[in-house]
């Protein structure tokens, strides 16, 4: 069952509460409401309630009450309770991966991928809290032998966690293992399009054993966002979403010198060189541009081809996409799922048809199964040879849309995937060693994968360049982001300070 959920007067919808403050649920009028909906029928699930100011400011309270006695903790004993609910999400996959298919319309594969992401990052960093060398403090050399001077990490304190629809527990994950890792307490914000899995990731941090008041819930939409990241006792805001939210969240933390992590929006590249394999090429390309409907800050929609094998990998990918089975979680071989809701699927209808109008040529389209009559899917399509300013080639679409451009040489290649404010991932084909060591190094992006799908491990910090975001997740950079660096110096025993 989801967590601390009740159901309407009809007995047929969820009514998911306002907020989760120190183990107790709070509740909102019905008229404080937004739909949850099934984005593969359409239908109404449930409701989510919007908490209300008074109610984020009693969660913050109550993080900020738990602050003291959470970071004293032992990071083993954190460690522990990490471990414990990476042990729960494992024996709840099943109905994790149901919620995530009910809710987001994600083939069974796909939501399978999310529940073990998710275990991993919280192993991830139990494991770091059960080493103690991440956490103890460590000497810094002086040229004063007579002094000692070391370097400590200590929780930043009351940390506000605003996490995005597209990878519902996922990015929550992310962001929740390294902050109670660093001993902070926390106010997550969901998404109100996806709630429901994460008031199940609620209940499975209730249940193992953290300590009431460590993790708080605040739900609704841009309003309480808002009063979650200019309320004064929030220590730090890690927020992912949109470039354009971003921005505003990085101007409401400025009033405080709040510290932020902004993991934003990516136009990415995939450079498919002279020498790749076109087949595993297409494998990585149809991959990068339509895995969750392309409704990723990661995907690569930005194709790049060699000029002599443009044609070759057009014909290869055009077959590959229109084999791609588009369909609700039931349809047998669904490969891709719907995009999160009506106004999203408009909203990237609109920016393929103003780049249309502009100029852009759609090469092929994919097709619907039938039974995606009433969710709201979208085909997958390839656009070829876009102008350098059309909109579908310079925007963050965050839809099931590809662009393709060749290239003759590794420079133009670097230069185009190079051209965007953006800088969050890159994918590189090649056989050519010296090649990828040379795009490697050149490309202007924060994870640059080579010959290999987009594969994300806790251990590798995630985090982009430019209008892809501020700061690092993942990784032991993702622990230190939730930590403030200090030092000390003093005598050492029996000791003078030269001069003295």
């Amino acid at each position: 069952m989801v967590a601390n959920a009740g159901r309407c007067a009809d007995n047929q919808a969820l009514v998911l509460p306002a907020a989760l403050i120190a183990g107790t649920t709070f509740s909102a009028g019905s008229e404080v409401r937004s739909p949850v909906c099934n984005a593969s029928t359409g239908e109404t699930i449930g409701w989510q309630q919007h908490a209300s100011a008074e109610l984020v400011d009693r969660a913050v309270h109550a993080a900020h009450d738990a602050l003291i006695a959470w970071r004293h903790t032992t990071p083993a004993a954190r460690g522990k309770l990490l471990r414990k609910i990476a042990e729960l999400l494992e024996a709840d996959r099943a109905r994790l991966c149901a919620m995530q298919m009910q809710v987001s319309g994600k083939p069974p594969f796909e939501a399978d991928l999310d529940v073990s992401d998710a275990i991993a990052t919280f192993i991830y960093y139990a494991g770091l809290c059960e080493d103690a060398s991440v956490f103890a403090a460590d000497s810094v050399a002086v040229p004063d032998a007579t002094l000692l001077a070391e370097r400590m990490h200590e929780p930043v304190g009351v940390c506000a966690l605003i996490v995005p629809w597209n990878f519902p527990m996922v990015t929550t994950a992310w962001k929740l293992a390294p902050a109670l890792a660093a001993g902070c307490t926390v106010v997550i914000k969901p998404s109100e399009l996806t709630s429901p899995v994460e008031h199940m990731l609620a209940g499975i941090v209730s249940e193992s054993g953290v300590p009431d008041g460590v993790v708080n819930v605040v739900n609704g939409g841009g309003e309480v966002g808002a009063w979650l990241t200019t309320h004064p006792l929030v220590d730090k805001i890690s927020f992912t979403g949109s470039t354009a939210s971003g921005r505003k969240v990085m101007q409401a933390a400025a009033e405080d010198m709040k510290r932020i992590t902004l993991e934003l929006g990516g136009k990415s590249a995939l450079i498919v060189r002279e020498d790749a394999d076109v087949t595993h090429a297409v494998s990585l390309a149809v991959g990068g541009a339509f895995t969750n409907a392309g409704q990723m800050c990661s995907v690569t929609s930005r194709i790049l081809v060699h000029d002599n094998l443009y044609r070759k990998f057009m014909a290869a990918f055009e077959t590959a996409v229109r084999a791609i089975v588009v369909g609700p979680p039931q349809v047998a071989d669904a490969a891709m799922g719907p995009l999160i809701s009506a106004a999203q699927r408009a909203r990237v209808a609109a920016l393929v048809a103003q780049g249309v109008e502009a100029g852009a040529q759609v090469a092929f389209a994919g097709q619907l199964d039938p039974a995606c009559a009433d969710g709201f899917f979208m085909a997958p399509m390839v656009v070829a040879e876009p102008a350098a300013d059309n909109v579908l080639w310079t925007d963050e679409v965050f839809g099931p849309v590809a662009c393709v451009k060749s290239f003759r040489s590794d420079d133009e290649a670097i230069s185009l995937a190079n051209d965007t404010r953006y800088g969050l991932v890159a994918t590189v084909v090649t056989n050519n060693e010296s090649a990828a060591r040379r795009y490697k190094a050149q490309l202007r992006a924060g994870l640059v994968w080579v010959n290999t799908p987009q594969l994300i491990f806790p251990q590798v910090c995630w985090g982009g360049l430019g209008l892809s975001g501020i700061g690092r997740e993942l990784g032991v950079a993702g622990l230190r982001s939730y930590q403030e660096m200090r030092h000390t110096v003093g005598l050492r025993s029996g000791s003078l300070p030269a001069g003295l």
